[in-house]
């Protein structure tokens, strides 16, 4: 996992500091990783123009400091505050690069940067200026940098909203302090590793079991792609149960079967569930009135997690409302509709903040999907999956993910690190695929082929 700082936590980094490393030397070094990653966007020294946009802070001392070190390689420099903008060339012909350091993630406001030709690269200085630090939103007109360089651990402001967009490939720099603690936590490749554990060379098919209640009479594509998903996600054993469906109306995978009648299935789901190690439940399951009932029925007495997605979620009413019984930890799962539906306001732009909201309110893990997937538990620990791609905004890859959360669950990882990890494969697999024309289909067997390779 990579550590990310909200301003208030890296504002106690920075006051910590104080006590170890001067304050001229923690510029110095910024400076210098500011300067290193000017020359390499540069591709050379001499000659080349660029223009520092520097405000009154440390993030302009920062900017100021790497001025210097790039006129002494031989670049021509100029310096100019945010508001000493006027008339300076922004153009092709006259600046090679501009190196954005007016505002750091404390800012608050509105900034209006100076226009840049489009093709002259900016590099940003810890976030890209008028981005607000922890929710990414951008104020203002902004400049959109090829590099951000960030000091210490990336922010929420670069990794979501307007931000994630703005700041472009973001390194983050070590100038020697210590992270500290935080809350939130990025998802990345070796985490496959280290949480998957091992399947047990003497185990059985049993011992990895998921339970999918999903779909409705004539309405079987999720469930089949939850339980392919389920399966290819290294679960040894997935039970298939559609609400009304006969047994023969089932789809054909390699999930074994389970008749649900119509009326008071989930006391069928239950018993079947006493033998799985986790439960998915909601995928094309319907709208039909007594169907939350028999959601929330099955979410407060199954031994197992639960993983609640899709219809599951549309039919459990506001959480704010009636908050859900529960024996066991329980994964929801919604996009921004789904949200809404549940706390009945919009998640917003900062997804942290609105992931963490809902889990406070219900007591489950929240996986709130989009561009940048926030996972929270109610003690307010945030994971974040950021590896999706857009080629995944396609009906039913949200029911591929279900059916992955659910086998890593029943392989054992925790609740929480089950949930973002499946967002990151599920992401990885994403872009393994079709730019253009993925299909949820697509993704089961890509899915095995990223925790083949990371796991």
């Amino acid at each position: 996992m990579q550590p990310v700082l909200t301003v208030p936590e890296m504002q106690v980094v920075d006051a910590l500091a104080v006590d170890t490393t001067p304050l001229e030397e923690l510029v110095a070094r910024a400076g210098t990783a500011v300067a290193l990653a000017a020359l390499e966007l540069l591709g050379g020294a001499y000659g080349r123009r660029v223009v520092v946009v520097a405000g009154k802070g440390n993030n302009g001392a920062d900017g100021r400091v790497a001025a210097g070190l790039l006129a002494r390689r031989g670049v021509r420099v100029s310096v100019v505050g945010p508001g000493e903008i006027e008339g300076i060339g922004f153009d092709g012909p006259t600046v090679d690069l501009v190196v954005d350091a007016a505002f750091g993630t404390g800012f608050r406001g509105t900034y209006d940067a100076p226009v840049v030709a489009p093709g002259v690269p900016v590099l940003a200085v810890d976030i890209p200026s008028g981005v607000a630090g922890d929710t990414g939103e951008a104020s203002g007109r902004v400049l959109a940098a090829r590099r951000t360089v960030t000091f210490v651990a990336a922010k929420p402001g670069l990794l979501q909203g307007d931000g994630s967009a703005l700041a472009g490939d973001v390194r983050v720099v070590d100038i020697g302090l210590p992270v500290g603690a935080h809350g939130i936590d990025r998802v990345e490749d070796a985490d496959v590793a280290a949480w998957l554990p091992p399947r047990d060379p003497g185990g059985n098919k049993w011992a990895a079991a998921v339970l999918v209640a999903a779909g409705s009479p004539g309405m079987t594509g999720a469930a089949a792609m939850c339980a392919r998903a389920a399966y290819r996600a290294g679960s040894g054993m997935v039970r298939l149960g559609v609400p009304g469906g006969a047994l023969t109306d089932l789809p054909a995978t390699e999930a074994v079967g389970v008749e649900l009648p119509a009326d008071g299935w989930a006391d069928v789901a239950l018993d079947v569930a006493s033998r799985c190690r986790t439960v998915v439940v909601g995928p094309g399951i319907g709208r039909a009135k007594g169907t939350g009932a028999q959601v929330r029925w099955l979410v407060a007495r199954a031994a197992a997690p639960v993983v609640v997605d899709a219809d599951g979620l549309s039919v459990l009413g506001r959480l704010d409302e009636r908050p859900l019984e529960a024996s066991a930890p329980v994964v929801l799962t919604p996009h921004d509709g789904e949200y809404e539906r549940l706390l009945g306001t919009a998640p917003g732009p900062d997804r942290v903040a609105a992931a963490r909201r809902l889990a406070t309110v219900s007591g489950a893990i929240v996986l709130l999907k989009g561009p940048t997937t926030a996972v929270a538990d109610p003690s307010g620990r945030v994971l974040l999956a950021t590896a999706g791609t857009p080629s995944l905004a396609s009906a039913g890859t949200g029911d591929v993910l279900s059916g992955v959360i659910g086998a890593f669950l029943a392989r054992g990882v925790p609740p929480l690190e089950a949930a973002a990890l499946g967002a990151h494969v599920h992401g990885r697999a994403g872009s393994l695929g079709h730019r253009s024309g993925l299909v949820a289909g697509d993704l089961p067997d890509l899915v095995a082929q990223v925790v083949d390779a990371l796991g």
